[in-house]
């Protein structure tokens, strides 16, 4: 089976931003970097169901602005440059190359698919120590679509030359966007969340990669 794995946050540990946006927005790290990740995706969202593009990378350095600016703050420019390193440095969760190498085992081809321009999610993967462990790499970029819009799930479709796959994400907008351009859907509760419920629900749910792979080795 082609898998399509979303990147931040179902790979990689977005955690790890906690200390710079707290210090940044003066709040608590995992509620600063809640928040400032909730607003990027809103604005992201808003966007593109208006037909529009921005890349992703200014959306997170405009969401940080944002986030700082209703506190009273300001970000400078070695902020927003310390912010874009950090993203690009992101480490793995602790099951995902595990998790990875099992599934390629088991004989599934393990694509990737972010909202982050290519150079980026490419660094990404090099950084983590996974880009060896994935079949391909892929960027919403490269339609000029930001996910859950369809286009960048058929682009991975056209490029892959497959009629049918699996879409892996911990958000219930990415699994949404996947569920409505036809392929199946995982979701991963990362952090205890859980599926839109106004939906139907998504294909699998797993805890993480390695309980993925059991369920697809079970079925």
């Amino acid at each position: 089976m082609l898998l399509v794995l979303d990147v931040n946050e179902t790979l990689l540990d977005v955690s790890a931003l906690d200390s710079l946006i707290s210090d940044v927005v003066g709040m608590p790290g995992d509620i600063a970097r809640r928040i400032w990740f909730d607003r990027m995706i809103r604005s992201s969202m808003a966007i593109t169901a208006a037909g529009g593009y921005v890349a992703f990378g200014a959306l997170a350095a405009a969401a940080l602005r944002d986030v700082a600016g209703e506190r009273g703050g300001e970000v400078s420019m070695a902020q927003i440059e310390r912010l874009a390193e950090g993203i690009r440095t992101l480490p793995a969760h602790p099951d995902v190359a595990p998790g990875l190498r099992r599934l390629r085992a088991d004989g599934h081809r393990v694509v990737t698919l972010t909202n982050s321009v290519l150079e980026v999610a490419e660094a990404q993967l090099r950084s983590s120590g996974l880009i060896d462990l994935v079949d391909a790499v892929y960027s919403a970029d490269e339609a000029q679509r930001l996910k859950p819009a369809g286009e960048p799930y058929r682009l991975v479709l056209e490029r892959e030359h497959a009629d049918h796959a699996m879409l892996v994400a911990a958000h219930d907008w990415d699994v949404t966007g996947a569920a409505l351009a036809g392929l199946d859907t995982a979701f991963l509760g990362r952090e205890g969340r859980m599926p839109f419920s106004a939906i139907a629900e998504p294909t699998y749910v797993a805890r993480d990669l390695l309980e993925l792979a059991d369920l697809l080795a079970a079925n």
